[in-house]
């Protein structure tokens, strides 16, 4: 049986799936744990469903025991035998890869995405495949869900001509231009080249991986206070932010906009975060410091998060808090390990581009999205920075064109 015939709808639709997807007809569609629900909502067809189903089922996220081969498909422009050489190749697909795609395909530059199959632990389109309701992105005043935004954002790629490979880039050499790169499995093969790269790889967020996480992520347990903090199922309830330093104290005040009371689990008796970070969290009245503290369970009933247990660091106790959220802010981890070495990152693994730019300390070599973003990690500022990448990409080539001529 080939790889291709694998993915057919038919067969997909016919494999079952573990518990967090769920069919609806006549195409299956990815469905985390809905935080909320719309009440009208209208299956559409997604170019992602066969590859998010199977990028799921093969997650460590999964409880299915479906084991498979890792999957070629093609889509947009691609050719049966794609060229060697590019003008510029976006590595990831989330909206900085995409918005970088439709700015260079405008600008009639080719450009050729390896959107990547389970690269960095997501399905392809990036971080908001595995998102129910997006509110904040412009445009879209009913919202939308995460899915079909990336839906949307991969049409309008193919549209202006992208070339799309759902494959993932294993290995790059940024030692010499024209940049060498290969696919997952065809490391012992020739190379394919490039003159300009852009890296929207992305970053996920850390997670505890406790009991209970699974089932109650998206359905109470969140990484983006800013993202989920003010969907209905959180209003007026008690919330807990695990983590003490800056981001935890940002999302804790966040939150107390939204909750009835916010608890900050903290594993040491002392925050980390700056003094005035700190000073302004431990001030407000609705805000309580558990110091001491870390979460050991997530419990539920079955739908919704209910509560979570909490061990005491020094004398082992435990205790359930009750509470209807769980925001993570334990940090990040930028998606660089394709690059590392090579080029210029910080402390914590994020590329460094020069400020007010996607420019890398590799020419040619340009970072968008939230691998190079500690700070915002939003969707729409993902995109803002893959239009600037592109922008760079296009200026750069057609400086190099006048100067060559």
């Amino acid at each position: 049986m080939s790889l291709r015939s694998c993915l057919s709808p038919s067969r997909i639709l016919s494999r079952p799936l573990p518990s967090h997807l769920q069919i609806q007809a006549p195409f299956a569609v990815v469905r985390p744990r809905l935080l909320h629900t719309r009440t009208a909502f209208r299956p559409r067809a997604s170019p992602y469903f066969a590859l998010a189903a199977a990028a799921f089922a093969l997650s460590p996220f999964s409880t299915s025991s479906l084991t498979m081969a890792p999957i070629e498909v093609n889509g947009g422009a691609a050719a049966d035998k794609p060229s060697r050489h590019n003008k510029v190749v976006i590595i990831g697909s989330g909206p900085a890869g995409h918005t970088a795609a439709i700015y260079l395909a405008r600008a009639n530059l080719n450009p050729v995405m390896f959107e990547g199959m389970l690269a960095n632990g997501f399905a392809a389109g990036g971080q908001l495949t595995t998102t129910t309701d997006v509110e904040n992105f412009p445009g879209f005043p009913e919202g939308i869900r995460g899915t079909e935004m990336m839906d949307l954002f991969r049409a309008q790629s193919i549209r202006f001509g992208t070339t799309i490979h759902t494959e993932t880039i294993s290995k790059i050499d940024l030692s010499a231009r024209p940049f060498k790169f290969w696919r997952e499995g065809a490391e012992q093969e020739e190379p394919e080249t490039a003159e300009t790269v852009i890296l929207a790889t992305g970053a996920s967020a850390r997670r505890l991986n406790l009991p209970g996480e699974e089932t109650y992520w998206q359905s109470g347990i969140s990484a983006c206070a800013v993202c989920d903090g003010a969907v209905p199922i959180f209003r007026k309830k008690p919330l807990a932010v695990i983590g003490g330093g800056d981001s935890a104290c940002e999302e804790g005040m966040y939150l107390t906009k939204y909750a009835s009371h916010v608890y900050v689990v903290v594993r040491r008796d002392v925050l980390r975060a700056s003094k005035v970070m700190a000073k302004r969290l431990l001030a407000h009245p609705k805000v309580t410091v558990l110091w001491n503290s870390e979460p050991v369970e997530a419990k539920g009933d079955g739908d919704l998060l209910t509560s979570i247990t909490l061990r005491d660091t020094k004398s082992g106790e435990t205790r359930d808090l009750p509470v209807n959220g769980l925001f993570y802010a334990i940090g990040h981890e930028p998606a660089t390990s394709l690059v590392r070495g090579q080029i210029k990152t910080d402390e914590d693994g994020y590329i460094v581009t020069e400020p007010g730019t996607s420019i890398t300390s590799v020419k040619g070599v340009f970072a968008a999205g939230d691998v190079q973003d500690k700070k915002y990690r939003q969707a729409i500022t993902s995109a803002g920075t893959g239009c600037v990448a592109a922008l760079e990409a296009e200026r750069l080539l057609a400086e190099e064109e006048t100067y060559e001529e």
